[in-house]
C-alpha cells in the first residue's frame, strides 16, 4: 500500500515540461506580457490542476477497492492516451504569434487545467500507474498532489520566463524538430518504464 513516489516525479516531470495546452499559453503569456506580469497567470495555472487532482483521487482509490480490474484497464488506457499525445508533441512546431489584450489573472489559470484533457490523462494515469490498489485515497492524493505541484513550480516558470527564448530562438530552425522528438521520447520512456519496468 503505497505511492512510487520516485517513479511518479519522473513520468509527472516528463509530462509537466512537455508540450501541452497549459504550456503553450505559459509561453504566450510569456512572450507577450514578460514573466512578473504573466506571474498570477502561471500561479494560477499551477494551482488549478488541483482542482481535478482531488475529485479523481478520491474516485479512483474507492474504485480500485470496489473494482481492481476497471483500475487496471484505466491504467492501460491512459497510458494509451499519453502516448498518443507524446506523438502529437513529437509533430508539433512552435509558435508564439499573439494578439492584443490585457494579460490573463489567477482566475484565468485557475480554469486551463480542468479543460484540459491532457492534465485529465495524466492524473489518472499517475493514479492507475503509481498508485498501489489499497492505498489511502488520502495519502496517495495527497503525495499525487504534492509532487505535481512541486514539478509545476519548478518547471512552468521554465516556459513563463525561458520557453519564450528557446520558441524565438528555435522555431523554424533545423534543431526544433530534435528538441519536440526528445520530450516526445521522454514522455513514452516514461510510461514504457511504467507498464513494463517494474513501476507499480
Amino acid at each position: 500500500m503505497s505511492v512510487a513516489i520516485a517513479s511518479f516525479a519522473i513520468f509527472a516531470a516528463s509530462q509537466v515540461v512537455t508540450p501541452g495546452p497549459a504550456n503553450m499559453a505559459l509561453l504566450a503569456t510569456g512572450a507577450r506580457y514578460g514573466f512578473y506580469r504573466a506571474l498570477p497567470f502561471m500561479l494560477g495555472v499551477a494551482f488549478g490542476k488541483q482542482l481535478i487532482i482531488w475529485p479523481i483521487g478520491f474516485g479512483l482509490m474507492e474504485l480500485a477497492d470496489r473494482a481492481p480490474f476497471v483500475f487496471t484497464a484505466l491504467k492501460y488506457v491512459s497510458a494509451a492516451y499519453i502516448i498518443w499525445l507524446a506523438w502529437k508533441v513529437a509533430n508539433m512546431r512552435l509558435n508564439t504569434a499573439q494578439g492584443p489584450g490585457k494579460p490573463p489573472g489567477f482566475a484565468a489559470g485557475l480554469i486551463v487545467h480542468p479543460l484540459n484533457p491532457k492534465a485529465w490523462a495524466m492524473i489518472v494515469g499517475g493514479f492507475t500507474a503509481f498508485v498501489e490498489p489499497g492505498t489511502s485515497a488520502l495519502y496517495a492524493t495527497a503525495t499525487i498532489g504534492a509532487v505535481l505541484l512541486a514539478c509545476q513550480l519548478l518547471m512552468h516558470p521554465f516556459w513563463t520566463l525561458g520557453g519564450h527564448v528557446i520558441a524565438h530562438t528555435l522555431a523554424g530552425t533545423r534543431s526544433e524538430p530534435y528538441l519536440m522528438y526528445t520530450l516526445a521520447g521522454l514522455t513514452v520512456a516514461s510510461v514504457l518504464f511504467v507498464l513494463f519496468g517494474g513501476g507499480t
